[in-house]
């Protein structure tokens, strides 16, 4: 291959990929500007709850230990991990 035409290859590598990103950059249109409202009034007033929208104490029971919300009985306990293959349905 003469040296000349392996310039024009290297110039070609190079210049290609380098140059795709740069037109889609000076192609691209800018955002415009944001601009920062005049005036911002503060509300100086106390906040007042509302007494609908608070939370309420409320009791939950602990769920049960021996697996009876299951319907088949069987919890995962990690006794057959090396058998688990973490899809969930053993």
């Amino acid at each position: 291959m003469p040296v000349k035409q392996r310039a024009l290859t290297l110039t070609a590598v190079v210049a290609i990929p380098l140059g795709i990103p740069a037109t889609s950059y000076a192609l691209t249109d800018d955002p415009p500007a944001q601009k920062a409202p005049a005036e911002v009034r503060m509300d100086s007033g106390t906040p007042t709850a509302d007494p609908a929208s608070s939370p309420k104490d409320e009791v939950v029971s602990p769920r049960p230990q021996d697996g009876a919300d299951d319907a088949s009985g069987d919890r995962d306990d990690d006794t057959d991990d090396e058998q688990d293959d973490g899809t969930g349905d053993d």
